[in-house]
């Protein structure tokens, strides 16, 4: 497989806390790369070693095959989570500055800038100031200034965050679009919904490790048994208690119409499976017992508590 980015064995510690422990895994060229973990994994960490903000203590990063340099940076884009727009400068002119950053010509910027205004409906905000801008319209500036030069490599450090459901779902596409036109977008997310939708390939770095790395549709295959829905009505707690290490529960239960519960579990002993369906027959009323493919959000859960 053609990889754009590698990284090899980095690892990066500050005073008292290993952020990155020995962390290795490869960007395939052309796809959407999901990079998950729980607040304080080293997520943050593993894109500024990326974008050379932060220098590791070992181990090194590859694009394109070659050690990255400063030069490269240019080729790389990066939105991250830390939002920051100067907010007395007029939005065009914004945008125009951080794209002769990247080092574009004046005219160039313009020109391009002008084309993804009208595009993502901010024309009318040009000669406003940044500080006029809602939340999301400053997002939608930043994520323009981010792509306008057009790098290979786009990296967005939770992107969704703050959006509307519709302007959400149009940076979704936006993104897709850009995979499509031959840029490779890695993205830090705990929305777990947006990577079943549009991810390729995802890595879970918890705890400063890499713990779960492939293609969405593989880890969800190899992942995919022993995962049921319960539904059931009685003593909820009581389950739980009985249940025990037989399961791992996999997020919160729901209630439905007719006084049922439901929630989702992960069996891990196919052995375990009729002890505990005779568990749920003797202690409450169940109504149904069904196999499911787990989500990506499952697949997490369970990942994080050393249980996949």
């Amino acid at each position: 497989m053609d990889n754009i980015l590698t990284i090899e064995g980095v690892s990066k510690s500050y005073t008292g806390h290993k952020a990155l422990n020995d962390v290795s895994l490869s960007i395939p060229r052309g796809s959407i790369y999901g990079l998950l973990g729980p607040n304080g994994a080293g997520k943050t960490t593993l894109i500024r070693v990326i974008n050379r903000i932060t220098i590791p203590d070992s181990g090194r990063v590859l694009l394109d095959g070659k050690p990255i340099t400063v030069d490269d940076i240019y080729h790389i884009g990066y939105m991250p989570e830390e939002r920051g727009l100067y907010k007395k400068m007029r939005v065009g002119d914004q945008a125009i500055f951080f794209a002769r950053l990247k080092g574009m010509s004046k005219a160039d910027a313009a020109k391009r800038l002008h084309a993804w205004f009208e595009r993502l409906g901010l024309a009318e905000w040009w000669n406003r100031k940044v500080e006029d801008l809602s939340k999301g319209m400053a997002q939608k500036v930043q994520f323009i200034s981010t792509v306008v030069h057009e790098p290979k490599l786009l990296i967005f450090d939770e992107p969704f965050s703050g959006f509307d459901p519709i302007n959400a779902n149009l940076l979704k596409e936006e993104i897709m679009g850009l995979r499509d036109r031959g840029a490779t977008v890695i993205f830090s997310t705990h929305n777990m919904a947006s990577v079943e939708e549009i991810c390729d390939h995802i890595t879970l770095i918890n705890k400063s490790q890499n713990i779960l790395s492939g293609s969405v549709d593989e880890i969800r295959r190899t992942a995919g048994g022993n995962t049921f829905c319960v539904t059931f009505s009685g003593d909820e707690q009581q389950l739980r208690t009985l249940l025990g290490d037989r399961v791992t529960m996999l997020g919160e239960s729901s209630g439905l119409i007719g006084g049922y519960t439901q929630f989702k579990i992960h069996i891990p002993s196919d052995d375990d499976i009729r002890g505990v369906i005779s568990t749920l027959n003797d202690n409450c009323r169940l109504r149904s017992f069904q196999e499911v493919m787990p989500s990506m959000n499952d697949i997490f859960i369970r990942a994080v508590e050393n249980r996949l």
